[in-house]
Order: C-alpha cells, then structure tokens, then sequence
C-alpha cells in the first residue's frame, strides 16, 4: 500500500517531524505559471522525499503544492521508485493535462515482470490519490471519439467548436474552429486566455479560423464560449446539443 502526503510549500517546514516522508518515493510539484495555457508540475524519484523537496524549495519557482508517494509497508527500493518515475513522467506527458518541467522522460528501469505488475497497481493507487487531493495529473481528457457523454456544440461567425462538460469544467475537442475576430467589447480576460493560448500553441491559425490541436480544459462552459467566439459569452446558452438545446435547458433543475 501507498501513502500520499499534501505539503503546501509554506508548510514544507514544518513537515520534518514527518517520518513517512523521508524514505523512498516519488515526488511531486505542482503550480500555476502566468504565461502558461496549462498548470505546470515535476515529477522525481527520490531516496529521501523531504530531502529532495528541500532542495525543489531553494530551485524551483514555479511549486505552491507537492505531494510524496511513498510506502506504507516502506517496500520501495531505487528500482521501484525509479520506474515510477519513468512510468508517471511518461504517462502525464501522454496525457498532456500539464505542463510537465521533466524535459525529457526518465530511463526505463529494468525490473522483473511481477515488480513492474505490482508497480502498475501502485501506479492506479497514486492515480487516484493525486486526483482526489486536486491534482488530476494522470486523468485523461475525453475526446470526440471516446465520449460516452452527450456532445455539445458552439457556433459563431467561423466558429464550430465540440465539446462537453467535465466534473473539472467544459473540455473543447481537438480539431473545433474558433473564431479569429475578437470583439472590441470581449474584455481583458477573453484577450488574455486566448492569447495563453495561441502563444502555447492550443490554437493555430489555418486559413480563416483557429483551430484546437488538442482536447483543452476550460473551467467553465462560459470560458469555453468566450475563447471560442472570441468575445464575452454565456456558457449555458451557447453550448447546444444535437437537439438545439442549450446547457441550460438540458441540465435546468426543475
């Protein structure tokens, strides 16, 4: 079994007495950067979480969270934890719900097939522990193709965007055209979520429109619509189903 400690970085002192921090574990930072379209996180192995996360303090700007994974029957050797370490570096670049600061993925460590058997089950545990604490790392972002939800749609002047509602918000699908145009009334908000996202290269300019190169979470339909049309926007009423109804009305608490 596993264990997960949230440490804010305020708090990262005061943790010390915490004995199951300091032991074998992989490690985790997570923050907001201004500039940056997506939150950023790091992820790294470690023989010591506490001792490593003093260290991330004194390098690393961007953390206001971390979170060590460590175990609770203190199993982990070098080899588990540096498999975790590739295996969560690889799959969250997959994922692409951060903007993760590990630059490239960690060698594969080699184990033996029950370890690494053992260690995909650790791996589902540390899955659902991070996104019950907040950090949703590891959860995919359902597409078009995948969906079991109903599918909602937006348009404007050359805006056709797909999408649908998530516990975490409203998910705009890859491949959606959003419009180039911006309102004159569309407000420093709209400008500047639409400029985060240009500049991280979530939208690209093809021919006439922008399009979405990824499935991108907002964290409301509103958000969605405004980045979408380029202007203010009331989520509820413009996100449609294949009925022409809105948010609002499927959803309206009667």
């Amino acid at each position: 079994m596993i264990h997960a400690t949230l440490i804010p970085r305020n708090k990262l002192l005061d943790s010390e007495a915490r004995q199951e921090i300091k032991k074998y574990g992989v490690c985790f930072l997570f923050g907001i950067n201004e500039d940056k379209a997506k939150p950023i996180a790091y992820i790294g192995e470690t023989d010591d979480c506490f001792k490593r996360l003093k260290d991330h303090n004194r390098q690393k700007e961007f953390s206001n969270y971390a979170i060590a994974i460590t175990s609770k029957s203190e199993i982990f050797t070098k080899s588990h934890v540096k498999f975790l370490e590739y295996y969560c570096v690889k799959t969250a670049k997959e994922v692409g719900r951060y903007d993760l600061e590990n630059l490239t993925v960690p060698t594969r460590e080699h184990i033996s097939e029950s370890m690494e058997a053992d260690l995909h089950d650790n791996f589902e545990t540390m899955k659902i522990l991070l996104s019950t604490l907040g950090f949703p790392i590891f959860e995919e972002i359902r597409n078009a193709e995948t969906t079991s939800k109903e599918i909602l749609h937006c348009k404007g002047k050359n805006a056709l965007a797909q999408g649908e509602l998530s516990d975490d918000g409203f998910v705009v699908f890859k491949g959606s055209k959003a419009n180039i145009e911006e309102t004159k009334t569309a407000g420093e908000r709209v400008l500047g979520v639409r400029n985060k996202l240009k500049e991280n290269n979530i939208i690209q300019l093809q021919n006439d429109v922008y399009i979405f190169t990824e499935d991108y979470l907002f964290g409301s339909p509103s958000a969605a619509a405004a980045a979408v049309l380029g202007r203010r926007a009331n989520g509820w009423t413009e996100w449609k189903n294949k009925d022409k109804k809105t948010i609002d009305e499927i959803y309206r608490i009667i």
